[in-house]
C-alpha cells in the first residue's frame, strides 16, 4: 500500500445540494490541503449546472488546484490527465466522493485508487474493504494520516497541531505542516475541536499547540497557582485533561512550561538571574528595571519608581502578556502625575524605557538553534517627547500588535541615531549565552525574545519573551528544517526517557 500522493475532491462533497454555495467546512479543508504538499484537485460530472461548474473553477483558482471532468465513461482519460498534471506524485490518489455517486467510486476502486466515501444522510451503508467511510469533511486529514501510517508503519512520526486558523495559515503557507512524511519522517495532522479529540490524538506521537490562542480569561489578581489563573476554551480544557492522563505523549510544550511566558512579572523575575550569567563579554545582558503595580494611584509611587531604578519615560504593560484582547495595550509615560489616568489594564508592569536608536533584535530559538533578525522599533525618549505634541508631554498609548509610536522618516539618511546605533553591534556570543540560559530555565522547544542595545552603556536588554512565535523574519529554507528538527529531537528525547524509565 502506498502513501497518499494526491487527493481528488468530488463536487458532491463540496457543493451544497440544490444551492450555489459550498458546504460550511469546505474552505477550511481546502486551505489545509493547499499547503499540505499533497497535490489536490476538484472533479465534477459532465452534466453539472454551468453556474456550479464556474463556482468550482473559481474555487480551484483561489486555492491553486486543478479542476477536472470525471464520469464513468472517461475515468482512464481523467486519471491520466491528473497524473500528467501532477507528474510524479509518489503515491496513490485518494478520491473523496459522496455516498450517492456509487457508480463512480466502484469504478475507481477497480483501478486501484483509494476511495473515501462521505456518508449522505439517509443513505444505506455499502461497506467495502477497498473503501473508507467518513461523516464530515473535517475527517479527511485524519483519514490521510491513517492511510499514510498504515503504508509506512512506525517509521513516521505524526505531529498533531492545534492553533487558531490565521496562525495555522502563516505556518502552513511556509510549508511547515506537510500532511505526508517529510525528509526526516514527520507528518502533520491538523486537529480540530469539532471532532472527538480522543480519536484524533490516538494517531498522534507529538502534540504541538498554541494554548494561548484558546485562553478565555486570565486572573492575575488571583493567589492561585498559575494553571488555575487561566480559563481555557472548552476544547482546550478537554485537551488539557487528555495531556494529564497521557504523560507518555510528547507535548510541545507542556502547559507548565508556557505559564511564565504568559506573565510579564514572572519573566522579569527570571531575567533577573541573567546578572549571574558568566560571560567573557565586557557588556551586560539583562532584563529591564521594573515595578509591578496594582493601582496607578497608590501612594508613594514616586519613591517606588526610584527604588526600582526607574526613570521617566517608562513603558507600562499589562502583567498578562498574551491570550486576552488587551494584553498588548501599553503606554509610554513621561510624568509621574500621568499614571493616575492610565487605561492600561491592571495589574501592570512599569518597565524601564531603554534608548536603543529605534533598533530591535528579534531572536528565535528553534530547539538548539538560534536565529535573529533586525527590525525598526520605537525612537529614543527625546523623539518620543516630541511626538506627544506639547510642552507637557502626554502618555503615548498604543497597541503593540497593531502599531508602535514612531518618528516621521528623516530626509537625511544619516541622522544622529543611526550614527549612535553603529557604535554598538549585537554581541551574538553574549546573546547565545542568554538564550541557553532561557532554554534551561523555561524548558521550551520554540520561543523568541527581543533584545535592544542601550545607548551609552551597550547593555543588551531583553524586553520581551514569547512562546511559539512565527519566526517569519527567518528565511523558510532555514527556519522550517530547523523547526522540524527541533520537534524531532524533542520527540526522540521523550522516547529515550520513557525507554529508560520502563
Amino acid at each position: 500500500m502506498a502513501v497518499v500522493g494526491g487527493v481528488i475532491l468530488d463536487e458532491s462533497v463540496l457543493l451544497v445540494e440544490n444551492s450555489s454555495g459550498l458546504v460550511p467546512d469546505a474552505h477550511s479543508l481546502l486551505r489545509k490541503l493547499r499547503h499540505s504538499t499533497i497535490p489536490t484537485a476538484i472533479s465534477y460530472g459532465p452534466g453539472l449546472d454551468p453556474h456550479r461548474v464556474n463556482l468550482l473553477k473559481d474555487i480551484a483558482m483561489q486555492y491553486s488546484l486543478h479542476c477536472f471532468i470525471l464520469d464513468t465513461f472517461s475515468i482512464d482519460d481523467t486519471i491520466n490527465e491528473v497524473i500528467q498534471a501532477w507528474r510524479d506524485i509518489g503515491g496513490s490518489i485518494l478520491y473523496l466522493v459522496s455516498d450517492n455517486k456509487r457508480d463512480i467510486f466502484s469504478e475507481l476502486t477497480k483501478r486501484g485508487s483509494l476511495v473515501a466515501v462521505m456518508k449522505v444522510e439517509g443513505s444505506s451503508a455499502c461497506e467495502s474493504s477497498s473503501m473508507m467511510y467518513i461523516n464530515k469533511l473535517q475527517e479527511l486529514p485524519l483519514t490521510i494520516c491513517q492511510l499514510n501510517k498504515k503504508a509506512i508503519g512506525n517509521d513516521v512520526v505524526t505531529v498533531g497541531y492545534i492553533m487558531k486558523p490565521s496562525r495555522e495559515e502563516d505556518f502552513a503557507k511556509r510549508g511547515a505542516f506537510p500532511m505526508r512524511p517529510n525528509e526526516i519522517g514527520l507528518m502533520f495532522l491538523p486537529l480540530t475541536f469539532e471532532l472527538p479529540l480522543s480519536s484524533q490524538l490516538q494517531e498522534v506521537d507529538v502534540l504541538l499547540h498554541k494554548a494561548t490562542d484558546e485562553i478565555m480569561s486570565v486572573d492575575m489578581n488571583s493567589s492561585l497557582h498559575s494553571s488555575n489563573k487561566i480559563t481555557y476554551s472548552r476544547g482546550m480544557q478537554e485537551l488539557q485533561r487528555y495531556m494529564d492522563h497521557h504523560q507518555d505523549l510528547c507535548v510541545i510544550d507542556p502547559l507548565n512550561s508556557i505559564y511564565p511566558v504568559l506573565d510579564r512579572l514572572k519573566i522579569q523575575q527570571i531575567l533577573l538571574a541573567l546578572e549571574d550569567l558568566k560571560t567573557g563579554s565586557r557588556r551586560a545582558i539583562r532584563g529591564p528595571h521594573y515595578l509591578k503595580v496594582d493601582d496607578f494611584n497608590q501612594s508613594g509611587l514616586t519613591q517606588m519608581l526610584s527604588e526600582a531604578k526607574l526613570a521617566l519615560p517608562s513603558i507600562v504593560k499589562p502583567q498578562v502578556a498574551c491570550g486576552v484582547a488587551d494584553a498588548h495595550s501599553m503606554a509610554i509615560v513621561f510624568r509621574v502625575e500621568d499614571f493616575k489616568d492610565l487605561t492600561v489594564p491592571l495589574p501592570a508592569i512599569i518597565q524601564e524605557y531603554v534608548d536603543h536608536s529605534s533598533t530591535l533584535y528579534k531572536f528565535y530559538v528553534l530547539g538548539e538553534k538560534l536565529y535573529h533578525a533586525v527590525k525598526s522599533s520605537t525612537p529614543n525618549a527625546d523623539t518620543l517627547m516630541k511626538l506627544s505634541g506639547s510642552d507637557e508631554p502626554k502618555p503615548l498609548v498604543f497597541d503593540s500588535l497593531k502599531s508602535l509610536p514612531t518618528s516621521k522618516p528623516n530626509p537625511n539618511p544619516v541622522d544622529n541615531n543611526s550614527l549612535k546605533a553603529t557604535e554598538h553591534c549585537i554581541d551574538l556570543e553574549l546573546v547565545t549565552s542568554a538564550a541557553n540560559f532561557l532554554m534551561r530555565k523555561l524548558d521550551l522547544t520554540v520561543f523568541g525574545f527581543d533584545v535592544v542595545i542601550q545607548e551609552g552603556t551597550g547593555d543588551h536588554v531583553i524586553v520581551d519573551v514569547n512562546y511559539l512565535p512565527s519566526f517569519k523574519e527567518v528565511p523558510n529554507e532555514v527556519a522550517i528544517p530547523a523547526f522540524w528538527d527541533a520537534i524531532k529531537k524533542k520527540y526522540d528525547l521523550k522516547k529515550k526517557k520513557l525507554a529508560a524509565a520502563s
